[in-house]
């Protein structure tokens, strides 16, 4: 008891001590030092809600007639709406994915932008990639073959932004009209992609730098090409939007944007 008696008295002490001080510092000051103390807690919370705060944007992207547009209304209506119609301008709303309509407790809401494949539009590309929880690059399954080299070209490109390297924002290839018997497999379509950026990694890494506009390079060097050896992760899955059959994109989806 006497000791606690002690530490009382001492606290008591310190702290008419500490009165005295503040007594001594000018009003004007004492304000001021208030006003910089608020100010910068401010400042901390703001920066860590703004850390918190996860984007909610899923990128659809690929090259034209891959099928993305029916994808995107397959996620929002559960149809197919235009059926194959080619879009020349982007389609981007939020909304809650249809196969999630149904259920009782609350979701989150999903910002997906489908991205129009031609060459033209593709640098619209850019103003939504920053802000991405996700890319699904579509590949068409059933006429892959003949447009292998311009998706890999396309895909390369993508790879190597460095807005997607420096936030290792993770990528799906998804491969569409797989309900179709002729469809390529993703396994088979995955290893021809690597095969083709192999060959381009080795054909741009020839040009003169001044000419590259890719701001990364991808692989290792001496290495067949793989995409496990790039910065973010990069998947593979099926779909079929004509089909509605896209659970694994929903997945992928639900995986970068929680409910």
């Amino acid at each position: 008891m006497e000791e606690l008696g002690q530490w009382k008295e001492q606290l008591l002490h310190w702290w008419s001590l500490a009165e005295e001080q503040l007594r001594q510092v000018p009003p004007v000051q004492l304000y001021a030092t208030a006003a910089i103390l608020v100010f910068t807690t401010l400042l901390l919370l703001s920066l860590r809600l703004l850390k918190r705060a996860k984007s909610n944007t899923i990128v659809l992207t690929g090259l034209s007639g891959a099928g993305k547009t029916v994808l995107f209304y397959q996620l929002r209506d559960g149809s197919i709406h235009g059926g194959t119609v080619t879009s020349m301008e982007p389609n981007e709303e939020t909304f809650v994915l249809h196969s999630e309509t149904t259920e009782k407790r609350k979701t989150k809401p999903v910002h997906v932008v489908d991205v129009p494949g031609h060459s033209r539009l593709r640098p619209k590309l850019d103003e939504y990639l920053p802000q991405a929880a996700g890319i699904v690059f579509v590949v068409d399954a059933l006429d892959f073959l003949p447009n292998c080299r311009s998706a890999s070209e396309y895909l390369y490109d993508i790879l190597t932004k460095g807005s997607i390297v420096k936030k290792k924002i993770p990528l799906l290839i998804l491969c569409n009209k797989t309900d179709k018997v002729t469809a390529h497999t993703k396994e088979f379509i995955r290893r021809q992609m690597e095969k083709e950026i192999d060959k381009l990694r080795a054909s741009r890494s020839a040009i003169s730098a001044a000419d590259i506009t890719n701001e990364f390079t991808l692989g290792v060097p001496g290495e067949q090409f793989s995409f496990i050896q790039c910065y973010n992760k990069v998947t593979t899955a099926d779909a079929s939007g004509l089909t509605g059959e896209i659970s694994q994109l929903e997945q992928f989806i639900r995986e970068y944007v929680k409910p």
